[in-house]
Protein backbone atom coordinates (compact mmCIF):
# COMPACT_ATOMS: atom_id res chain seq x y z
CA UNK A 1 0.00 0.00 0.00
CA UNK A 2 1.12 3.29 -1.12
CA UNK A 3 1.32 5.79 1.74
CA UNK A 4 2.54 9.27 1.87
CA UNK A 5 3.52 9.48 5.51
CA UNK A 6 3.88 13.51 5.97
CA UNK A 7 2.02 15.76 3.60
CA UNK A 8 0.28 18.89 4.70
CA UNK A 9 -3.32 19.10 2.71
CA UNK A 10 -4.00 22.69 3.81
CA UNK A 11 -1.05 24.12 2.75
CA UNK A 12 -1.20 22.50 -0.84
CA UNK A 13 -1.02 24.92 -3.65
CA UNK A 14 -4.39 24.14 -5.80
CA UNK A 15 -4.44 26.27 -8.89
CA UNK A 16 -4.43 23.53 -11.24
CA UNK A 17 -7.38 21.77 -9.42
CA UNK A 18 -9.28 25.18 -9.42
CA UNK A 19 -8.81 25.19 -5.84
CA UNK A 20 -10.46 22.10 -5.16
CA UNK A 21 -8.52 19.67 -2.70
CA UNK A 22 -10.77 16.81 -3.62
CA UNK A 23 -9.20 16.91 -7.04
CA UNK A 24 -5.89 16.92 -5.91
CA UNK A 25 -6.76 13.93 -3.75
CA UNK A 26 -8.00 12.52 -6.85
CA UNK A 27 -5.23 12.64 -8.60
CA UNK A 28 -3.06 10.90 -5.67
CA UNK A 29 -5.79 7.94 -5.67
CA UNK A 30 -5.24 7.77 -9.89
CA UNK A 31 -1.43 7.75 -9.08
CA UNK A 32 -2.14 4.49 -6.66
CA UNK A 33 -1.50 6.56 -2.93
CA UNK A 34 -4.32 4.96 -0.49
CA UNK A 35 -3.40 6.82 2.06
CA UNK A 36 -2.09 10.47 3.29
CA UNK A 37 -1.54 11.75 6.93
CA UNK A 38 -2.46 15.32 6.86
CA UNK A 39 0.63 16.90 9.56
CA UNK A 40 -0.01 19.99 11.64
CA UNK A 41 2.71 22.65 12.59
CA UNK A 42 0.83 25.60 14.17
CA UNK A 43 -2.46 25.29 16.78
CA UNK A 44 -4.22 27.87 15.23
CA UNK A 45 -5.04 25.54 12.17
CA UNK A 46 -5.14 21.89 14.07
CA UNK A 47 -9.09 21.79 13.86
CA UNK A 48 -8.62 22.69 9.93
CA UNK A 49 -6.30 19.45 9.90
CA UNK A 50 -8.31 17.35 11.47
CA UNK A 51 -11.73 18.25 10.08
CA UNK A 52 -9.83 16.95 6.60
CA UNK A 53 -9.25 13.60 8.32
CA UNK A 54 -13.27 13.86 9.15
CA UNK A 55 -13.84 14.29 5.76
CA UNK A 56 -11.72 11.72 3.90
CA UNK A 57 -11.98 8.26 4.38
CA UNK A 58 -8.50 8.11 3.32
CA UNK A 59 -6.51 11.06 5.49
CA UNK A 60 -5.08 11.04 8.99
CA UNK A 61 -4.61 13.92 11.07
CA UNK A 62 -1.38 14.74 13.68
CA UNK A 63 -1.02 17.71 15.54
CA UNK A 64 2.10 20.10 16.62
CA UNK A 65 3.92 23.28 16.31
CA UNK A 66 6.70 23.38 14.03
CA UNK A 67 10.09 24.16 15.36
CA UNK A 68 10.32 27.34 12.76
CA UNK A 69 7.05 28.67 13.33
CA UNK A 70 7.91 30.85 15.86
CA UNK A 71 5.34 33.37 15.96
CA UNK A 72 2.53 30.15 16.96
CA UNK A 73 0.93 29.88 19.65
CA UNK A 74 2.75 28.41 22.69
CA UNK A 75 1.82 24.56 22.59
CA UNK A 76 0.27 23.40 26.00
CA UNK A 77 0.67 19.78 27.15
CA UNK A 78 -3.61 19.52 28.19
CA UNK A 79 -4.35 21.29 24.58
CA UNK A 80 -1.93 18.62 23.04
CA UNK A 81 -3.54 15.62 24.67
CA UNK A 82 -6.84 17.13 24.43
CA UNK A 83 -6.64 16.75 20.32
CA UNK A 84 -4.89 13.16 20.66
CA UNK A 85 -8.50 11.74 21.83
CA UNK A 86 -9.59 12.61 18.49
CA UNK A 87 -9.97 9.63 16.57
CA UNK A 88 -8.45 10.61 13.43
CA UNK A 89 -5.18 11.94 15.39
CA UNK A 90 -2.90 9.16 15.31
CA UNK A 91 0.54 11.43 15.87
CA UNK A 92 1.57 14.57 17.88
CA UNK A 93 3.91 16.72 15.38
CA UNK A 94 5.09 18.36 13.63
CA UNK A 95 7.98 19.26 16.56
CA UNK A 96 11.17 19.11 16.74
CA UNK A 97 14.53 21.36 16.50
CA UNK A 98 16.20 22.96 13.43
CA UNK A 99 19.26 24.81 14.07
CA UNK A 100 19.68 25.34 10.86
CA UNK A 101 17.48 28.06 9.61
CA UNK A 102 16.52 29.16 13.60
CA UNK A 103 19.57 29.11 15.27
CA UNK A 104 18.69 31.91 17.62
CA UNK A 105 15.70 30.74 19.47
CA UNK A 106 17.53 27.06 20.68
CA UNK A 107 15.90 27.24 24.25
CA UNK A 108 12.65 28.29 22.99
CA UNK A 109 12.64 24.75 20.62
CA UNK A 110 13.97 22.62 23.00
CA UNK A 111 11.14 23.36 25.35
CA UNK A 112 8.21 23.50 22.46
CA UNK A 113 9.82 19.54 21.98
CA UNK A 114 10.12 18.55 25.95
CA UNK A 115 6.04 19.78 25.66
CA UNK A 116 5.53 17.28 22.47
CA UNK A 117 7.52 14.47 23.71
CA UNK A 118 5.72 14.44 26.96
CA UNK A 119 2.53 14.84 25.43
CA UNK A 120 2.88 12.00 22.91
CA UNK A 121 4.21 9.70 25.75
CA UNK A 122 1.04 10.73 28.03
CA UNK A 123 -1.05 9.83 25.06
CA UNK A 124 0.39 6.73 23.94
CA UNK A 125 0.87 8.18 20.05
CA UNK A 126 4.31 8.15 18.15
CA UNK A 127 5.47 11.83 17.67
CA UNK A 128 6.88 12.86 14.37
CA UNK A 129 9.86 14.86 14.43
CA UNK A 130 11.65 17.18 12.38
CA UNK A 131 15.68 17.81 12.70
CA UNK A 132 18.27 19.56 11.46
CA UNK A 133 21.77 20.08 12.40
CA UNK A 134 20.46 19.44 15.58
CA UNK A 135 21.75 15.73 16.13
CA UNK A 136 22.42 15.59 19.68
CA UNK A 137 19.81 17.76 21.32
CA UNK A 138 17.63 16.12 19.76
CA UNK A 139 18.64 12.59 20.38
CA UNK A 140 19.32 13.37 23.86
CA UNK A 141 15.55 14.84 24.39
CA UNK A 142 14.47 12.13 22.80
CA UNK A 143 16.12 9.77 25.31
CA UNK A 144 15.17 11.99 28.33
CA UNK A 145 11.62 12.33 27.53
CA UNK A 146 10.69 10.43 25.23
CA UNK A 147 8.25 7.23 24.78
CA UNK A 148 10.67 4.57 23.78
CA UNK A 149 7.96 1.83 23.29
CA UNK A 150 6.03 3.98 21.04
CA UNK A 151 8.85 5.70 19.53
CA UNK A 152 8.52 8.06 16.26
CA UNK A 153 10.06 9.48 13.44
CA UNK A 154 12.37 11.20 11.69
CA UNK A 155 10.43 12.80 9.21
CA UNK A 156 12.00 14.37 5.40
CA UNK A 157 15.49 13.12 7.01
CA UNK A 158 18.66 14.40 5.81
CA UNK A 159 21.49 13.96 8.24
CA UNK A 160 24.45 11.61 9.01
CA UNK A 161 23.99 7.74 8.78
CA UNK A 162 25.41 7.99 12.80
CA UNK A 163 22.06 9.52 13.44
CA UNK A 164 19.76 7.47 11.92
CA UNK A 165 21.07 4.43 13.29
CA UNK A 166 21.17 5.95 16.50
CA UNK A 167 17.41 7.08 16.37
CA UNK A 168 16.52 3.47 15.10
CA UNK A 169 18.14 2.16 18.51
CA UNK A 170 15.44 4.65 20.12
CA UNK A 171 12.49 2.62 18.00
CA UNK A 172 12.47 5.29 15.55
CA UNK A 173 11.67 5.68 12.13
CA UNK A 174 12.93 7.37 9.19
CA UNK A 175 10.88 8.37 6.34
CA UNK A 176 12.40 9.84 3.06
CA UNK A 177 11.38 12.34 1.03
CA UNK A 178 11.63 13.88 -2.60
CA UNK A 179 15.03 14.76 -1.82
CA UNK A 180 16.55 11.95 -2.30
CA UNK A 181 15.64 12.55 -5.72
CA UNK A 182 17.84 15.25 -5.92
CA UNK A 183 21.17 15.84 -8.15
CA UNK A 184 23.47 17.37 -5.08
CA UNK A 185 21.57 14.27 -2.60
CA UNK A 186 24.91 12.15 -2.97
CA UNK A 187 25.19 11.31 0.98
CA UNK A 188 21.72 11.14 1.48
CA UNK A 189 21.35 8.14 -0.93
CA UNK A 190 24.08 6.47 0.55
CA UNK A 191 22.20 6.70 3.95
CA UNK A 192 19.04 5.46 2.62
CA UNK A 193 20.85 2.30 1.27
CA UNK A 194 21.80 1.35 4.97
CA UNK A 195 18.28 1.73 6.56
CA UNK A 196 16.67 -1.68 7.16
CA UNK A 197 13.34 -2.03 5.36
CA UNK A 198 11.32 -2.36 8.28
CA UNK A 199 12.78 0.83 9.42
CA UNK A 200 12.01 3.06 6.38
CA UNK A 201 8.79 5.33 5.48
CA UNK A 202 8.38 7.63 2.45
CA UNK A 203 6.80 10.87 2.39
CA UNK A 204 6.21 13.70 0.08
CA UNK A 205 6.67 16.46 2.78
CA UNK A 206 4.27 18.59 -0.18
CA UNK A 207 3.78 21.74 -1.01
CA UNK A 208 7.35 21.18 -0.34
CA UNK A 209 10.51 19.65 -2.07
CA UNK A 210 8.85 18.21 -5.35
CA UNK A 211 10.70 15.43 -6.47
CA UNK A 212 12.79 14.85 -9.83
CA UNK A 213 11.32 15.45 -12.36
CA UNK A 214 8.78 17.71 -10.93
CA UNK A 215 11.39 19.96 -9.21
CA UNK A 216 10.16 23.85 -9.39
CA UNK A 217 6.72 22.66 -9.12
CA UNK A 218 4.40 22.88 -5.89
CA UNK A 219 4.54 19.66 -4.45
CA UNK A 220 1.53 16.97 -4.11
CA UNK A 221 0.58 13.73 -2.95
CA UNK A 222 0.32 12.41 -6.28
CA UNK A 223 4.03 12.33 -6.81
CA UNK A 224 4.85 9.95 -4.24
CA UNK A 225 5.57 7.25 -6.81
CA UNK A 226 8.63 9.57 -8.30
CA UNK A 227 10.23 8.79 -3.95
CA UNK A 228 8.91 5.33 -4.30
CA UNK A 229 10.65 4.61 -7.15
CA UNK A 230 13.71 5.95 -6.46
CA UNK A 231 13.83 4.61 -2.89
CA UNK A 232 13.31 1.19 -4.45
CA UNK A 233 15.96 1.44 -6.95
CA UNK A 234 18.56 2.37 -3.75
CA UNK A 235 17.26 -0.75 -1.87
CA UNK A 236 16.80 -3.31 -4.77
CA UNK A 237 13.51 -4.01 -4.92
CA UNK A 238 10.59 -2.90 -6.97
CA UNK A 239 8.29 -0.58 -6.21
CA UNK A 240 5.59 -2.76 -5.70
CA UNK A 241 7.55 -4.46 -2.47
CA UNK A 242 8.80 -0.70 -1.66
CA UNK A 243 4.82 -0.03 -1.24
CA UNK A 244 3.85 -3.18 0.43
CA UNK A 245 6.80 -2.69 3.32
CA UNK A 246 6.42 1.14 3.58
CA UNK A 247 2.61 0.30 4.01
CA UNK A 248 3.10 -2.25 6.87
CA UNK A 249 5.68 0.23 8.56
CA UNK A 250 3.39 2.96 8.51
CA UNK A 251 0.43 1.11 10.59
CA UNK A 252 3.38 -1.12 12.48
CA UNK A 253 3.79 3.13 13.40
CA UNK A 254 0.65 4.48 14.00
CA UNK A 255 -1.25 1.68 14.50
CA UNK A 256 -4.66 3.77 15.41
CA UNK A 257 -5.16 4.78 11.79
CA UNK A 258 -5.49 0.65 11.49
CA UNK A 259 -8.99 1.73 14.00
CA UNK A 260 -9.88 4.71 12.12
Amino acid sequence: MLIDSHCHLDRLKLDCYDGDLEKALNAARQAGVERVLCVGIDLEHADAVIDLADTYQDVYASVGIHPLEKDAAEPDLQTLLGYAKHPRVIAIGESGLDYYYSPDNKALQQERFRIHLQAATQSQLPIIVHTRDAREDTLDLIRQHGDLEKGGVLHCFTESWEMAREAMDLNYFISISGIVTFRNATELREVVKKIPLDRLLIETDSPYLAPVPHRGKPNEPRYLPDVAKCVAELKGITTEELADITGENFFRLFPKAAAC
